[in-house]
């Protein structure tokens, strides 16, 4: 878990070049792989862990469009993912806060409304 921390926070910042993202794609997998456990279709899960992997890309621009371009993937793939498939985000979301926590100590929480579920 640590190494999975240390690869979260440097891409946070920076970004991720493709061949870094080959080296820590098994760490990514196993991140993804416990973030969307619960949800019920393998297809999905897999789609989770591509979008995961476009959001740690390197690039300006996080949006479907080029993450797709970046993945080498259908962008109706990760677009679908985030809006029409038919998974529950609270399970996902609640599990991500608590591996968060888990990692961060926080001391206080910000709570952000203008923001809405994908």
């Amino acid at each position: 878990m640590v190494v999975l921390t240390v690869v979260f926070m440097c891409v946070a910042v920076v970004g991720m070049r493709q061949d870094e993202m080959a080296r820590v794609r098994p760490v990514i997998e196993r991140f993804a792989g416990e973030m969307f456990a619960d949800l019920p279709r393998r297809d999905q899960r897999g789609t989770g862990e591509l979008y995961v992997r476009g959001l740690l890309t390197d690039g300006k621009r996080k949006s479907m469009v080029p993450m797709a371009a970046r993945l080498g993937v259908d962008h109706q793939q990760l677009q679908q993912f985030v809006t029409s498939s038919t998974w529950d985000y609270t399970q996902v979301r609640r599990r991500l806060a608590g591996w968060a926590a888990a990692f961060l100590d926080p001391v206080a929480l910000v709570v952000d409304d203008t923001g809405f579920p994908k």
